[in-house]
């Protein structure tokens, strides 16, 4: 049973103050978990959320408890800042943050990677060449102490706060292989004395360093993009306005100057300042971003018109009623907002283990050296010192840095090769728990543009259609440009010469109806019904019956009369895609519920929904409608994928788990999107479900085994077979396990492209 859902209201409280703020130098998730439990614990506020992915904070806090510069300052106190609205323009700091920190990781990654590449070739090959570790602690300390020192710097600041993270765990590992090694490199008599050979370590030092840094580039480069959709959305009004004066005159005024009450002025091809009401004139008025759908609306006295839009060829005067943070392209921008710092921050798996991994590690490694300090006899000490550095290097977090990036990679690479470009890793874990898709309609399992789909004539007349062919061209509505398109076709398919300008003795726009004009005395009309049936027009049989039938369908119907009779039937229509009923029954076949969202009617969007196959949708759906209809199936326990592709889908594509952009949509749904169709193929939709269930697994399988060999080799590396059959795991072993490690996690994640 076809059902429509009705429209969710939610009251704001007045005492509630809402901001949403950006938050610099966060370095991890761990980061942002810690700036959200400090401001959650402050008096006053009343929920903090810090979205890692787009670097902001949204604070919804009491002003009379407290105030912007006191949070400010708590987060001062922990390494970390605000911006807060006096700044500046947030936007503009994060912007430029963001930019400053890729800068950053280019140099790093570079020059990790140019140090890195020969000290790996001298440390595989190259050992046994004299001063061999000198040339090989001289190429990894740049690595170390320049382009990785971030690594020591957030690893400290961890330690001061008693946490860990990923940053603790490189800096432990790396520094420790690199002391190791230089003590060796200064002192290599130390070992031989003791019949040991003096390994070094720097170049697994290094390694990890330029590794990862590498996937911190690419997880900042991903980052980058969550911001383009507030400025895109804020870049649609204009800078300036026309604004009327008391002498009629027009002059042009800040966009800021502008006060309810005030008479502006837009001119064809401008954009509408600010929300008001039409006081004289007309003209369509391209709706789109508001609406999604492809047909401008016609704008006269009394209609009201939204900020952002545009106006296509008239003009008109109208009253400011709603400026600044009042119009609905304000309101749209606060949903965004709203929407992406509702998402908790996903802490990642490795981090949340190595918090508590670390200081077992730790512990571990002086308790093997205790033990041997106490048990081992005359060499007590020197396995003891063997036993701590080899821990720590066997427990290296290499396996576990490449467990996820290495799968995200292949994951990313294979849905490239399919059309699918899918964001962070966030996204493919969003995907395999989605069990509802929500589809914007127009544009998305439409065509997202007006076609005439049948005509039919009461007879043939040539000299009717080159008539049509002139008035639809002088015809200003935005459905002539259809009947012009498709009378080319016409003229193409039947190898004949293009329909040659004819003159009209006189040509004329009837509001809400149509246009007329006359050709050699006869009178031509092309419209609507209501024309017809006021005029008296002759109707033949079979042109009533099928305009009757399109109607049906939640088609536009325009007759073509000529000479008080109807000469021919049109109708237009908004095609569904090709792919669209398959992708609706494989989505519902993988037990997944698909709802449909729509601007359009009640009529039109049950017609589609009827022929789609989908059982339930919301019509006549605005920006925040949509954004409602999403938040009630949350509310139901849905994890919700919404599939959209259009400036007004972006509120709702940032509310739901999983964001779906078309690729041929607007830049703000593609800024929004977590996943990016590149084809108009619906299909991939599915694939996209498919692909995340196949990476997530395999990052899974990879974190197992990297934690597997963890749990067994760490004890090995502490030399608890030594009692049984007197095996001490080596230094220079413990390296070779560790690259082992990485390189079975990287084979298993290359299996994804099979």
């Amino acid at each position: 049973m076809i059902q429509s859902v009705p429209t969710l209201e939610f009251l704001a409280q007045k005492s509630i103050q809402e901001e949403h703020l950006p938050v610099l130098n966060m370095g991890c998730a761990s980061c942002a978990i810690k700036v959200e439990s400090l401001l959650a614990r402050q008096p006053g506020v009343v929920q903090a959320s810090v979205n890692f992915a787009s670097s902001v904070v949204s604070l919804t806090f009491r002003p009379e408890q407290t105030s912007l510069d006191r949070l400010r300052a708590c987060v001062l106190a922990a390494g970390y800042d605000l911006v807060i609205p006096r700044d500046g323009a947030g936007e503009d700091v994060l912007e430029e943050q963001h930019r400053k920190r890729m800068r950053q990781l280019k140099t790093q990654v570079l020059g990790a990677s140019l140090f890195s590449l020969p000290l790996l070739v001298v440390g595989m090959f190259l050992m046994d060449l004299p001063h061999a570790s000198w040339v090989m602690w001289a190429l990894a300390t740049p690595v170390l102490l320049v382009f990785g020192r971030s690594f020591f710097v957030n690893g400290w600041k961890q330690a001061r706060h008693g946490s860990a993270n990923m940053d603790t765990l490189v800096a432990l590992s790396t520094g420790v292989a690199y002391i190791f090694s230089v003590f060796n490199t200064l002192y290599p008599s130390f070992w031989l004395q003791r019949g040991l050979q003096p390994h070094v370590y720097f170049e697994a030092a290094a390694v990890v360093i330029a590794f990862i840094l590498l996937g911190r580039l690419l997880e900042e480069r991903a980052k980058g993009k969550t911001s383009g959709a507030i400025r895109r959305l804020m870049n649609l009004q204009p800078e300036t306005v026309w604004m009327q004066d008391d002498a009629g005159g027009l002059v042009e005024r800040p966009l800021d100057a502008v006060q309810p009450g005030d008479r502006l002025w837009v001119k064809p091809g401008n954009r509408i300042p600010v929300d008001g009401r039409v006081l004289d004139g007309q003209s369509y008025v391209d709706e789109s971003m508001m609406n999604g759908e492809p047909v401008p609306a016609l704008k006269e006295p009394g209609c009201i018109v939204y900020a952002g839009t545009i106006n296509q060829k008239g003009s008109f005067a109208f009253q400011a009623e709603k400026v600044g943070s009042e119009t609905l392209l304000a309101q749209m921008i606060r949903t965004i907002q709203t929407a992406q710092g509702s998402k908790a921050p996903v802490q990642k798996l490795v981090d949340r283990i190595a918090a508590r991994f670390v200081p077992a590690v730790m512990a571990f490694a002086v308790l093997s050296f205790l033990v041997w300090l106490l048990l081992g006899g005359d060499d007590g000490f020197t396995r003891g010192i063997l036993s701590l550095v080899t821990v720590l290097i066997i427990a290296c977090p290499c396996a576990l840095g490449l467990a996820t990036p290495t799968a995200i990679m292949v994951g990313m690479g294979k849905g490239a090769g399919m059309g699918i470009l899918i964001k962070d890793a966030e996204s493919l874990e969003q995907a395999v728990r989605v069990n509802a898709v929500a589809f914007d309609k127009t544009g998305t399992l439409t065509e997202g543009r007006p076609e005439v789909q049948e005509v039919v004539w009461a007879s043939s007349d040539p000299l009717a259609e080159s008539v049509l062919y002139a008035m639809e061209q002088r015809s200003e509505h935005p459905l002539a440009a259809s009947v012009v398109s498709w009378l080319d076709s016409v003229s193409a398919t039947r190898s004949e010469e293009p329909f040659s300008g004819i003159s009209l003795s006189s040509f004329s726009s009837i509001t809400g109806c149509g246009v007329e004009a006359v050709y050699h005395g006869v009178h031509y009309f092309v419209g609507s019904r209501r024309w017809l049936e006021e005029h008296k027009v002759e109707m033949p049989g079979n042109l009533a019956r099928m305009a009757e039938q399109w109607e049906q369908q939640a088609r536009i119907v325009i007759w073509f009369v000529g000479d008080a009779r109807a000469l021919a039937v049109i109708s237009v229509s908004d095609r569904i895609r090709e792919s669209a009923r398959s992708a609706v029954r494989v989505l519902q076949d993988m037990g997944l519920s698909v709802y449909m969202l729509t601007g359009d009617g009640e009529a039109t969007a049950r017609a589609v929904a009827r022929q789609l196959g989908i059982e339930v949708f919301r019509a006549g759906a605005l920006p925040g409608q949509k954004v409602e209809f999403i938040r009630a199936l949350q509310a139901q326990g849905k994890v919700v994928a919404m599939v959209g592709d259009g400036i007004n889908d972006g509120a709702a594509l940032a509310q739901a788990q999983l964001s779906v952009a078309m690729g041929r949509g607007s830049d703000v749904a593609l800024d929004v999107a977590q996943v990016t169709i590149l084809s108009s193929d619906l299909n991939r939709v599915a694939d996209t479900i498919r692909l995340s269930r196949q990476t997530v697994r395999t990052i899974r399988q990879n974190l197992f085994w990297a934690f597997v060999y963890n749990v067994v080799a760490i004890p090995v590396a502490a030399g608890v077979l030594y009692p049984v059959n007197g095996f001490l795991l080596h230094p220079m072993m413990a390296g070779a396990a560790m690259a082992l490690s990485s390189v079975s996690v990287v084979a298993n994640s290359l299996r994804l492209w099979k």
